[in-house]
């Protein structure tokens, strides 16, 4: 059975820091390329953070560039989004989303509820 599974969110003071985490299950990890969205209240789902099947690419969205941070550990099937500097703009649903560009193969997973306000 296919599982992404997101965690690691929460409430956090402007200017606090958090860090999410993706568990991936039941395919193979180091095939696929892993990015991270998120959906504000009343937005759409927008693109934040991508890393290659190696970990030896990354590259963000502008609005979080310099403030967050994406990696994984094959070794752990995981990968992590390290977040500073919050804003209470980056308060979203965060999902994980795997792709393996040879066949398009893709996952999702359920989402984790990160508020950041005062």
């Amino acid at each position: 059975q296919v599982q992404l599974v997101e965690s690691g969110g929460g409430w956090v003071q402007p200017g606090g820091s958090l860090r999410l985490s993706c568990v991936a299950s039941g395919f193979t990890f180091t095939n696929y390329a892993i990015k991270w969205y998120r959906q504000g209240p009343g937005k759409e789902r927008e693109w934040v953070a991508r890393i290659t099947d190696t970990g030896g690419w990354t590259n963000y969205a502008e609005s979080v560039k310099g403030r967050f941070s994406i990696s994984r550990d094959n070794a752990k099937n995981t990968v992590y989004l390290q977040m500073t500097s919050l804003k209470p703009e980056d308060t979203a649903v965060y999902y994980c989303h795997a792709h393996w560009a040879l066949t398009y193969r893709a996952y999702w997973g359920q989402g984790t509820q990160v508020t950041v306000s005062s």
